[in-house]
């Protein structure tokens, strides 16, 4: 009977050196060569995430700072050179006259008989006067 109450104290699926059935399956699986190489893919796999998020990180910087340095002040000028088209449009709409960038440059013509060519209202005038 002494070997019957031996085990009574004993939880079952342990053996007489305390290691239970679960930490010997537990300890199997995670020394498993299947299980260490999935840790060491895993472990690449955010290396190289971290790395492809850092490059990208660089490449969005680059692209930003390019832009802002070189489209934005283009993209001013177009807007003031358009402004200023419209105003030409105007005054020249109230002065009753064609745009001076609409105007046609003097004909050579006009320079051999002795006259100046248009004016930036569109008169012509004589050289005489």
């Amino acid at each position: 009977m002494s070997s019957s109450q031996g085990r009574r104290g004993s939880l079952p699926g342990t053996s007489r050196d305390g290691e239970g059935l679960l930490s010997r399956v537990s300890s199997s699986i995670s020394q498993s060569p299947i299980v260490y190489r999935g840790k060491v893919a895993a472990s690449e796999a955010a290396t190289v995430s971290k790395k492809l998020l850092w490059s990208t990180g660089r490449a969005a910087w680059i692209a930003g700072t390019t832009f802002l340095v070189l489209v934005v002040p283009l993209i001013i000028e177009m807007d003031r050179e358009q402004q200023m088209n419209e105003l030409e449009m105007q005054q020249a709409s109230l002065l009753g006259t064609s745009s001076p960038s609409m105007a046609a440059p003097p004909l050579p013509s006009d320079r051999r008989s002795g006259q100046q060519g248009s004016s930036h209202l569109g008169f012509r005038h004589d050289s005489a006067s």
